[in-house]
């Protein structure tokens, strides 16, 4: 009997690569040992759709199927709608239709979203799919992700309800286990409640087709040196971010400082990755990388360049797997280079820096600028370029160690599907 299985929290995968990185590769690793499997992904698309995943570098077919925090009630992609649907025996609504029909329904709250930190309506877009798995008595899967924080008490109580409820909780790093352990208290049980690393460790490259390809692989030929690479958050880089976060240093003047006193060395060259693309948008990387390669442009012409638009997770993980160091403000643009062995730093807005690069016994190379001031930030980048070769080393050993964790989460969970099947 073939195995059914959902596939939730990765909306929005298109425009920012990090989402993106989580769902294909979750499908590429359950497709890869269930081929035959009937995998559904919800995203914030509108109706029922046809798309495509990547596994082991091909090409194959899944079902797309709309489901949305919505307040048009009317449309059977709101969760209103799919839960009032549930409660009268479906009523056709096809979203339910396919919770129903899945053995498994796999749940990764984006990574980093089951949490208060980013607002209720955050909340309440990642808490609904698992009402709706537990309510249609569904095996729930909690991939690895972060849990919490939680400052407000009622919507903690929930979340404790939902994690309590599922067949199994992972955590994606040893302090958000520890959050997962505290979260459940007394519930914490060690054959449902696991550590694990995220999924993204096991996302595969695969190079660009066509003229990205002939343009990016011309510039890294160009020149011989070593490139660094580095993401720029849109964000993280305006004042309602700084903000947002309460960050005590100015991320996007310290990401221009750190290319230019790596530029300032010879034979240097970098390139600019921006991983969230939703133009015009206050979360956008777009506008600011390409204000910073203007910039340094007019200082080091050609030895600075920018990924071409269009690039998928799997061919943005293949530009930065070919650099020496990375630095990042996105969590899954580091983690697309510390999957890679490539030794990486991250300006950090959150806990969760931490605790994903302990994954691979690399927090030293969190910048933490909630608490670091820009002279603080820019000396650990500093000291994180200049020390990149003791890390190298570090992930060669780690990084092998990470990646065969991520098959054996994987295999775990196709287990549990299998035998609910």
């Amino acid at each position: 009997m073939s195995v059914g299985a959902c596939l939730f929290g990765v909306p929005g995968s298109t425009l920012n690569l990090g989402v993106g990185a989580l769902r294909a590769a979750t499908i590429g690793a359950f497709l890869a040992r269930v081929p035959d499997a009937r995998m559904t992904v919800f995203d914030d698309g509108w109706g029922e759709r046809q798309g495509t995943a990547y596994v082991h570098g091909q090409a194959v077919p899944i079902r797309l199927s709309g489901a949305r925090h919505s307040r048009r009630y009317h449309r059977p992609e709101s969760y209103v709608n799919m839960r009032l649907s549930a409660a009268f025996g479906g009523l056709g609504n096809q979203g339910v239709s396919a919770i129903d029909d899945a053995d498994v329904v796999l749940d990764v709250s984006g990574g980093d979203s089951f949490s208060d930190i980013y607002g209720e309506h955050r909340f309440r877009t990642v808490a609904w799919p698992k009402k709706l798995a537990l309510l249609r008595k569904r095996k729930l899967v909690l991939l690895p992700q972060t849990y919490g924080p939680f400052k407000i008490p009622r919507i903690r109580a929930e979340a404790v309800s939902l994690a309590r409820g599922a067949s199994m909780a992972w955590a994606r790093d040893p302090d958000s286990f520890a959050a997962l352990r505290e979260l459940l208290g007394s519930d914490f049980d060690p054959r449902r409640h696991r550590e694990g690393v995220d999924v993204a460790f096991g996302l595969e490259p695969r190079a660009p087709e066509g003229a990205a390809f002939d343009q990016l692989a011309a510039w890294f030929a160009a020149a011989d040196g070593p490139v660094m690479g580095i993401n720029v958050s849109g964000l993280m880089s305006r004042a309602e971010g700084i903000a947002q976060f309460k960050l005590a240093g100015d991320g996007g003047r310290v990401a221009r400082q750190i290319c230019e006193r790596v530029l300032d060395e010879p034979n240097t060259r970098v390139i600019i990755v921006p991983h969230v693309l939703a133009a015009g948008g206050t979360d956008d990387d777009t506008a600011t990388s390409e204000a910073l390669r203007a910039d340094l442009a007019a200082m080091y012409g050609d030895r600075i360049a920018i990924t071409p638009r269009g690039l998928d997770p799997h061919q943005t993980k293949w530009v930065i797997s070919r650099t020496a160091w990375f630095c990042g403000m996105r969590m899954h643009a580091t983690i697309a280079a510390l999957s890679s062995a490539v030794p990486a730093a991250i300006l950090a807005y959150s806990l969760k820096a931490r605790g994903v690069f302990a994954t691979v016994g690399q927090e030293r190379h969190v910048a933490d600028a909630r608490t670091l001031g820009n002279d603080e930030l820019l000396d650990t980048l500093w000291k994180s370029w200049s020390n990149r070769s003791a890390a190298a080393a570090e992930l060669a050993e780690r990084v092998p160690v990470a990646v065969h964790r991520a098959g054996e989460q994987m295999d775990e969970i196709v287990a549990l599907a299998r035998a609910a099947a």
